[in-house]
């Protein structure tokens, strides 16, 4: 097959860290297996944030409406606030994809010992989006992220990077 005429090198994609965040997380609430998944709300108890150009706190309020698809697949559906450390608040929302294979699957599901499991073993990634009244960080509703993600003690953190 041929490849198409108008396709053209426009580079490889390139990032640079923008932020570490760590979420405390609430009990879960297990909605039930409906049409598409199990669904389980992991609220957001608070944590923070902490990047070159930006920290602060998570606020509680927000949360991941995690949906399990047959075959143990998880997407994600997260929304949270920051409070930056000068008081500017910003709406994080972001889709994304955990694949744990099935070997691991008890490992992640115990509250007891799952921070302790090798993010290496898993598939846990992320795109947020950021929006912002604050003109100091206004730069954040231009940029496009991803991340990847891992648990904590407590929680679930990410190492997120803008897309440049």
């Amino acid at each position: 097959m041929t490849a198409d005429p108008r396709v053209r090198d426009v580079g490889e994609i390139a990032t640079a860290h923008l932020l570490d965040l760590v979420v405390d997380l609430n009990p879960q609430l297990d909605m039930g297996a409906g049409p598409f998944g199990r669904r389980i709300l992991f609220g957001g108890a608070g944590g923070t944030f902490d990047g070159p150009r930006l920290r602060g706190d998570v606020l509680p309020g927000g949360g991941d409406w995690a949906l399990f698809r047959p075959g143990g697949s998880m997407t994600l559906d997260v929304r949270l606030t920051l409070r930056t450390h000068d008081g500017a608040l910003v709406y994080m929302g972001y889709g994304g994809r955990w694949i744990t294979p099935p070997e691991l699957r008890a490992a992640v599901a115990d509250p007891a010992g799952r921070h302790r499991v090798d993010p290496a073993g898993y598939y846990f990634r992320t795109n947020p989006l950021f929006e912002t009244g604050s003109e100091r960080y206004a730069w954040l509703n231009d940029i496009v992220c991803v991340g990847s993600g891992y648990l904590v003690e407590g929680g679930i953190a990410y190492k997120i990077s803008q897309v440049l």
